[in-house]
């Protein structure tokens, strides 16, 4: 995070996108890296725009977002006061994740895929995942604090376990009586592709869902972010995830969902801090494809528009995203890429955890998202379901593309 400037009042003018009307910014300190802005605070704006004139709350108060709007409005396209730096872990509140489908990831080499005979592979990766605990894992890469809670189902859901023992991640196993599932990756050195295969997974009955949201109550503690990530397994009801949400909100946590199809559709009633959806699962709310930002703001407008979250999060593919809020929309694009794309497993799982680290170290949103779209460029560039390199997604953070924008 970066350090508040105390005492300064160095000002700005900007015109106002939508209106004639001018406003001043103050309290507002350039950093001589591109793109990060230090502040103290911010004057009222002689202007109607929402995002001006009302600020995001946050731990860290308000006037971020504000000064982020501003410049953006003043067509500088400055981040408020973001940092790609690992936050101190005391300071970052603790991230706790749900995942109910988790898998064994085992990613496989082969020089060149035939269509006849054997395929020599080589295993180049095995490590425990599914959206939740690929969530936990990127937390606490970027210097954050994460417990995983997750399902595990005999001889696969004992090697999952180990492998996070292993690991290091801190994590919760509630036992269930089916097979936990194995997903594959398999990447063509050749062609430089890669196929990813992924199983349905276990059946769950309705006690051992219950028994997963009475481990989840208890595991809360002093989490305020409950990350809630991945598909649900058969038996469990469409309306599961809307059930973690009222028991994150009766613990007064912020809750993250990332999931698709009936159990998004489910979540939607009862409203969420954060939803981020996909390109296919925003076409599926929309109606038809979702190719651009255009389409990208219709989703979000509508999330809005029916409560279903305080920041709605589309990724549109290789664009990159758009955040939103009731203050506003911001186009985030993606930077230009060092190499090319080798496999887009887990990418959305890398955003997710690089903006919630970010929002819980007390970041505003458009900050925070901004990092979740470099992290998921470097996450692209890794086979299989490797980990992103840090240090590369650090380095896109400054070249991620900023517009504000009106509604529609």
């Amino acid at each position: 995070m970066s350090a508040r400037v105390a005492g300064h009042r160095l000002g700005c003018t900007g015109r106002s996108l939508r209106t004639e009307h001018t406003f001043d910014v103050t309290g507002i300190v350039l950093c001589p890296r591109a793109n990060a802005v230090e502040l103290t605070l911010t004057t009222g704006a002689h202007d109607d725009l929402p995002a001006v004139t009302a600020g995001y709350e946050n731990e860290r108060g308000r006037v971020q977002w504000r000064v982020h709007q501003a410049l953006a409005c003043a067509g500088q396209g400055g981040i408020s006061a973001m940092s790609t730096a690992a936050p101190d872990p005391a300071t970052v509140e603790p991230v706790l994740t749900l995942t109910m489908n988790p898998t064994v990831d085992i990613c496989w080499d082969v020089d060149h895929l035939a269509d006849i005979g054997k395929n020599r592979a080589r295993v180049s990766f095995v490590a425990g995942g599914g959206g939740g605990i690929n969530v936990a894992r990127g937390v606490v890469r970027f210097g954050g604090r994460a417990t995983a809670v997750h399902t595990a189902g005999r001889e696969v859901g004992c090697r999952l376990n180990r492998l996070l023992d292993e690991e290091g991640i801190d994590h919760i196993a509630v036992d269930i009586d089916d097979e936990t599932r194995e997903a594959f990756v398999l990447f063509e050195i050749e062609s430089r592709r890669s196929h990813h295969i992924v199983p349905p997974g276990p059946h769950l009955d309705d006690q051992e869902g219950r028994r997963c949201l009475d481990v989840l109550r208890q595991a809360i503690g002093t989490s305020r972010y409950v990350v809630a990530s991945g598909s649900l397994p058969g038996g469990l009801p469409d309306d599961f995830y809307t059930a973690v949400a009222r028991r994150a909100k009766a613990d007064g946590c912020r809750m993250v969902l990332d999931t698709s199809g009936p159990a998004l559709r489910q979540a939607l009633t009862e409203g969420v801090f954060l939803i981020r959806t996909s390109r296919t699962e925003a076409a599926d709310l929309l109606g038809r494809p979702v190719r651009g930002f255009d389409d990208a703001l219709a989703v979000n407008e509508q999330l809005l528009a029916m409560g279903a979250a305080e920041i709605a999060i589309t990724t549109i593919g290789d664009l990159g995203a758009l955040c939103s809020t009731r203050h506003g929309h911001t186009e985030l694009r993606t930077p230009s890429l060092p190499g090319g794309l080798l496999s887009d497993a887990g990418a959305g799982d890398s955003m997710v955890a690089a903006l919630t680290v970010r929002l819980a170290a007390g970041d505003d949103p458009v900050s925070a998202c901004a990092l979740g779209v470099a992290v998921a460029a470097a996450s692209v560039l890794t086979p299989g379901t490797e980990p992103f390199d840090r240090r590369l997604a650090e380095s896109l953070c400054p070249d991620v593309g900023i517009t504000f924008r009106t509604s529609s």
